[in-house]
Parts: structure tokens; C-alpha cells; sequence
């Protein structure tokens, strides 16, 4: 059995957009096609907020200046995929946004967001984060047909 993977997930957010990455780079990548945020693994000895700084940076050549932990998303994909994503958001950030080697980034409008090709289950903390939900734990199980097939918020059904 594998270990279970630590990684961080930021949505940068700007006039009432969020910024998202369109995964179209990398071959074998379970996101291929999807809009997710920016964020990654972590190194060896980060903390959350040390790796979501370093990830941001690395992928979008931003430097965060204001950000906030918004949740704990458990993330199960199939046998084999265990990852525990600690989700962010940012509205303050500097520098010029870069190319980035793993998707194509984009500004979203925040109501166009549902629409766009992006896990079953992102829609659940998408909705979330909109209502300003306090932090939260969310667990995704999916099977290895991208079928999100249970569902918890702070330890419910839902």
C-alpha cells in the first residue's frame, strides 16, 4: 500500500475571477483536460503554507501576500490514489504571471466556473468556498471512472 500524498490547492482570486489552470502539458496526468488550481506536493520538512508558497510561485511566478486556509479536502481515486489537499484561496499576490510547464493558466469568471470540465467534487467545495463556508474537511471517494461515489463534509454523508 502506498503512502497517502500531502499537497496544497490555491485558487488566486481577482476581480471576482479565480484563477485556473487548464491541465493539457503533462501525459499520464489524472487532472489531463480538467481546469484545477495551482498547488503541488510537498517537499521534504514544508509545511502547508511553505509548499503552497513555493507551488504558487513555481507554477504562476506569483508571490502570495495574502492568503487563507479554507479546508482539508481527502481525495481517493480507485485503489491507489490517497491524497490529502490542504485548500486555499489568495487574493493578494505580486509579480507577472508566467508560462507554467503543467496547463495553460486562465482567469474564470466565479459563475462560469461550474461549467467548465473539472472534477465532480470540486463543484461541491467550489459551492463551499462561495458561501464562505468556515474551514471544513471534505472527502471525495471516486472510482477509477472519475465517478465521485462518496461524500462527506466534517465527518457527514452529504
Amino acid at each position: 500500500m502506498k503512502a497517502p500524498e500531502l499537497t496544497t490547492l490555491c485558487y488566486l482570486e481577482k476581480d471576482n475571477k479565480y484563477l485556473m489552470m487548464h491541465r493539457v502539458k503533462k501525459e499520464n496526468d489524472i487532472n489531463k483536460d480538467k481546469y484545477i488550481g495551482v498547488g503541488g506536493h510537498f517537499e521534504y520538512g514544508e509545511s502547508p503554507d511553505e509548499c503552497l508558497m513555493r507551488e504558487v510561485f513555481e507554477e504562476t511566478g506569483l508571490t502570495l501576500t495574502d492568503y487563507r486556509a479554507r479546508g482539508i479536502i481527502t481525495f481517493i481515486y480507485g485503489e491507489d490514489v490517497v491524497e490529502y489537499m490542504h485548500l486555499y484561496t489568495a487574493d493578494g499576490f505580486e509579480g507577472e504571471i508566467g508560462d507554467c510547464d503543467e496547463g495553460e493558466l486562465v482567469w474564470i469568471d466565479k459563475d462560469k466556473v461550474m461549467d467548465l470540465d473539472i472534477w465532480e467534487g470540486d463543484k461541491i467545495f467550489f459551492d463551499l468556498l462561495m458561501k464562505e463556508q468556515p474551514y471544513f474537511s471534505l472527502k471525495l471517494v471516486y472510482s477509477l471512472e472519475d465517478e465521485l461515489i462518496d461524500v462527506r463534509l466534517d465527518g457527514h454523508h452529504i
